[in-house]
């Protein structure tokens, strides 16, 4: 009789134990992503706003890809500035004042 009050409490025991590991299991059919908003910067988009002279948005700098001007067959950016695309745009501003030089759409 000891011996099945022994076997029984381990069962409860391991049960018990074996519980928190499967609840803590990542969840497949979860979509924890859902709201992620995904921009691909190599897709055209046109922005009339952006004109030598003007500044970009630090949101759309910070979202554009810095790129080498060599490998692209651009002008060497002058010192404090670079290229970098955006929304399918090659872009020089300056990297501290985000004032735009130049703006090229990418073929």
């Amino acid at each position: 009789m000891k011996k099945l009050y022994t076997v029984l409490a381990l069962a409860v025991l391991s049960t018990s134990l074996m519980g928190g590991v499967a609840f803590a299991q990542d969840q497949e059919h979860q979509d924890n992503h859902a709201n992620v908003e995904h921009r691909d910067n190599h897709s055209y988009v046109e922005h009339k706003e952006w004109s030598k002279g003007t500044h970009i948005k630090h949101e759309d700098w910070d979202r554009g890809e810095k790129i080498d001007y060599r490998q692209n067959h651009l002008s060497a950016p002058p010192r404090g500035y670079e290229w970098r695309m955006v929304d399918g745009n090659y872009v020089l501003a300056n990297s501290s004042s985000f004032q735009i030089n130049a703006v090229i759409r990418v073929k």
